[in-house]
């Protein structure tokens, strides 16, 4: 990845990741808990949001090293589960209001992809931001998907497990770094990247 491309990444990620926990802080607000907006964290100021090492060291870092990928985050949104209006459902729609964030993304500008010959939006250098656009936001949701914690896809599980099952969330939270070792560098390829693969294929009508 050439430092032009890595630097258009950063921001797309950067900013990607902002929206997504400003709504979460949104969705919690909307369910009572004004902990986000007391903070000044409903906003869309990345000083507000932006991690040191997240979102500027390791993004610099692969971007200089030339990688093949590129991972970051922002800080999260901070919420409290007790003061939502309905503990269980509230907490299930502040962990999918990032998700359903960057899928809303995704689908927007993969509808304008689709529609771009009829917009006049033909030239190589939008689509490919488009499309970097598109591909950033499914990896985001697909990723924060994922039942571990602290990912988002944990806190549905776990709001959804009866109590009978807690032992699994004990687990997950006790190994969650191993667990989220293990899926990243062994599962990613052969499980994520086929449903990005899809998914994209679907927003777009372009084959990744």
């Amino acid at each position: 990845m050439d430092l032009i491309h890595g630097l258009f990444y950063i921001a797309i990620l950067m900013l990607s990741v902002i929206i997504h926990e400003v709504a979460h802080g949104y969705a919690a607000l909307s369910q009572g808990d004004q902990t986000a907006k007391l903070a000044g964290r409903l906003t869309m100021n990345p000083l507000k949001h932006l991690d040191p090492v997240g979102s500027v060291l390791l993004p610099l870092i692969l971007v200089l090293s030339n990688a093949s990928f590129m991972i970051g985050w922002a800080k999260p949104v901070p919420y409290n589960p007790n003061n939502l209006k309905d503990f269980k459902w509230g907490t299930i729609l502040v962990a999918s209001a990032g998700i359903i964030a960057n899928l809303i993304i995704a689908i927007i500008f993969g509808l304008l992809i689709r529609l771009s010959p009829v917009l006049g939006l033909t030239a190589p250098g939008i689509l490919e931001a488009f499309s970097g656009i598109v591909i950033v936001n499914i990896v985001l949701a697909l990723f924060n998907l994922v039942p571990i914690p602290p990912l988002d896809g944990s806190k549905i599980l776990f709001a959804l497990l009866p109590i009978k099952y807690r032992n699994i969330q004990i687990f997950l939270e006790r190994y969650s770094l191993v667990a989220l070792l293990f899926f990243i560098f062994f599962l990613w390829q052969s499980i994520v990247f086929p449903v990005l693969s899809f998914v994209f294929f679907l927003l777009t009508g372009i084959s990744l």
